[in-house]
Parts: structure tokens; sequence; C-alpha cells
């Protein structure tokens, strides 16, 4: 059980950090916020609600490995080095595929909510 409640303080400790300091962390953060009553306008099911918000929820996992990713190779050299823009530039990578994936199931419920409505 304590390594529950220690993993627990130290997820807590992070999110303060990200949300301190971390402005793409912030953003999506307000995303979520908005996402929750207007998701709920949108979406005609709660599974539909549940999509729309597990994907802000994929796209803040995703831009929280990538700060993570940032932090360590920022720990390691402070120098250029081809292999570490490149393990930064992946986690960016990984960011943009969250960001066009939540986009496509946001895009994807307001037209069907609009073509409901017609």
């Amino acid at each position: 059980m304590k390594r529950l409640i220690d993993a627990f303080y130290n997820s807590v400790r992070a999110f303060r950090r990200l949300a301190g300091s971390e402005a793409a962390f912030q953003q999506e953060l307000i995303l979520l916020l908005i996402a929750l009553p207007v998701g709920w306008l949108l979406s005609a099911t709660w599974s539909g609600y549940a999509l729309l918000l597990g994907s802000l929820l994929v796209l803040i996992l995703v831009e929280v490995l990538n700060t993570g990713i940032e932090a360590a190779c920022n720990a390691v050299s402070r120098e250029f080095s081809a292999d570490i823009q490149f393990a930064k530039d992946c986690g960016s990578l990984a960011v943009l595929i969250a960001v066009v994936m939540a986009a496509g199931v946001w895009l994807l419920a307001f037209v069907e909510r609009m073509a409901g409505a017609i």
C-alpha cells in the first residue's frame, strides 16, 4: 500500500510542476475543462461522451510523456546531439498524432450531431 501512496504523491508532484510551468500542458488542461460541458452537449450517448473526453486524456497523456522525454534528454546533455534531437522530435510527433486523433474524434462527433439535427 505504501508504494501506491508514494506513487500517488509522485504523480501529484509531477502534475503540479506541469500545471505550473508547461504551457502546452496548461492549454490542454483548459481544453479539457472546456470539453467537459461541450462534449456533454455534443455527444448523444455516454460512450460518445467518454470517447470525446478520452481522446483529450490521451492527448494529455502523450504530452506528459513527451515532457518526460525532453526532461530526460536535457538531463543527459544540453549540447546538441543528433540522437537527443531525434528523441525529442519523436516525442513531438507523438503529440502531433494525438492532436490529429483528438481533432478527428471531435470533428466526427460534430458532423454526426449536425447531421442528426437536419
